[in-house]
C-alpha cells in the first residue's frame, strides 16, 4: 500500500586510514557510493561510520570536504574520529564545532560586535556597562 520507494543503499569505504596519536584521532578519506540517489546527508554517513568503527558517541565523528563525482553516484570526503569529545573540542576548528552543535555561534552581526568593542575602548570603569548597551536611535 505504501507508494514510497525504498531508499537505495549506500556503501561506505575508507582509504588512506591513519592513526594520529598527537591529535588523538583516526583520520581517513571516506568514499560514499550512492547510485540512483542524490548526495547523502552528513548525519547519515556519521551514524554509519560510528557503527562501522564501534564509536560510542557519534559527535566524535567529524566529516567535511565532500565532493560529488561528475555524473553522481559517488562522493568523496575526509573523516576524523576523535578518541573522545574533549579532544574533539580541543583540536577541531570553531566553525566545525558549530556545525556539529558542540559550540555556540557568536550572537549579533560582526559589525555590531566591532562597534561595541570600540565604544568600550573609549570609557573606563563602571561606565563600560552603559557603553555596552546598544544605542537606539
Amino acid at each position: 500500500m505504501s507508494d514510497k520507494k525504498a531508499k537505495p543503499k549506500i556503501t561506505l569505504s575508507t582509504r588512506r586510514f591513519m592513526t594520529n596519536r598527537l591529535l588523538c584521532r583516526k583520520q581517513f578519506i571516506v568514499e560514499v557510493g550512492h547510485p540512483g540517489r542524490p548526495c547523502v546527508p552528513r548525519k547519515e554517513i556519521q551514524a554509519k561510520l560510528a557503527q562501522m568503527f564501534r564509536v560510542k558517541d557519534e559527535n566524535t565523528v567529524v566529516l567535511f570536504g565532500f565532493r560529488a563525482l561528475f555524473g553522481g553516484g559517488k562522493s568523496t570526503g575526509f573523516g576524523l574520529i576523535y578518541d573522545n569529545i574533549s579532544f574533539c573540542k580541543r583540536f577541531e576548528p570553531k566553525y566545525r564545532l558549530i556545525k556539529l552543535g558542540l559550540a555556540k555561534k557568536k550572537e549579533g552581526a560582526r559589525k555590531q560586535r566591532k562597534e561595541k568593542k570600540n565604544r568600550m575602548k573609549k570609557v573606563r570603569g563602571i561606565k563600560k556597562a552603559k557603553a555596552a548597551a546598544a544605542k537606539k536611535k
